[in-house]
């Protein structure tokens, strides 16, 4: 029998290497959405920007390039070993602009308040969203600030026209997102968040990309969440590992797309910003 009820909040998918070289692979695919965001959010050089949830800092690197040598970034994280490796690689790029802090993103607060707040991936895997948005808002936000949310929705994802052991694997995905508390549909609700947390002048939109039948980073996205996430898959009864076969499933989807002539729509990068207008 299926098992889906909600766990308590954690980041499912792991921090074991095999993870990390998934994350570097998705920072990489969602780069460029991530900079148009962030500049159309109105990201500038000379501000103060805090980093939510910064991992191995791919966008702290990103805001610090936008703000520039006059700006300033923080970026958090309760990750010790991945604020290690983000360090690492911050010096090795010669960037001197960011400062890591260990820390619960749920409850920190500065010493000065910040012309600018981001956040990408954070909100699909906490807890209590809002609560979260509306602590940065009101502790950590100056007036007039900006706070930027980069989420997925995974509601677009899908194979087309269908392929049944892609869209299987999405599935397996999107549910066992589910069952561990995470919300992989976040990114379409994050102009609301954000307007719960009583920002003003709301804006939104979100990214699509589109991965060609013979684009190996599709099949490799799926198998890669499949693998990260197979230890819940098997916990919440979604599939076994029969089903899952590890071993062959990047294969399996890449032999099924191509015989198809298919495109795999990846979760769509959404961006939602607003500005504190009340204090």
């Amino acid at each position: 029998m299926e098992r889906e009820t909600p766990e308590p909040h954690r980041y499912i998918l792991g921090n074991h290497p095999e993870e990390l070289a998934r994350l570097d692979r998705q920072a990489a695919a969602i780069e460029r959405p991530t900079r148009l965001l962030l500049q159309a959010a109105g990201l500038t050089p000379g501000m103060r920007v805090l980093d939510l949830g910064t991992g191995l800092g791919h966008v702290a690197r990103i805001v610090a390039e936008i703000v520039g040598p006059t700006g300033d970034v923080v970026a958090v994280d309760r990750s010790a070993d991945a604020l290690a490796v983000a360090r690492e690689r911050t010096r090795d790029s010669g960037v001197t602009s960011i400062s890591f802090h260990e820390g619960d993103v749920t409850d920190w607060r500065a010493a000065t308040r910040f012309d600018a707040i981001v956040e990408r991936l954070l909100l699909f895997h906490a807890a209590d969203p809002s609560a979260v948005v509306r602590h940065h808002v009101e502790a950590n936000l100056a007036q007039g600030g900006t706070f930027v949310a980069i989420d997925f929705d995974i509601g677009a994802c899908r194979s087309e026209p269908p392929v049944p052991i892609a869209d299987t694997a999405i599935e397996w995905i999107r549910r066992a997102f589910r069952a561990a508390g995470a919300r992989p549909h976040i990114g379409a609700t994050l102009a609301q968040i954000l307007g719960a947390a009583a920002l003003g002048d709301v804006r939104t939109f979100g990214v699509q990309g589109y991965l060609g039948p013979n684009d190996p980073a599709g099949p490799a996205l799926l198998a890669g969440v499949v693998r990260s996430l197979s230890p819940a898959i098997l916990q919440h009864g979604i599939a076994t590992a029969e089903e899952m076969d590890l071993p062959t499933l990047q294969q399996r989807i890449a032999d099924a797309v191509r015989e198809a002539n298919a495109v795999i729509l990846p979760p769509t990068v959404a961006g939602a910003w607003g500005r504190r207008t009340s204090s």
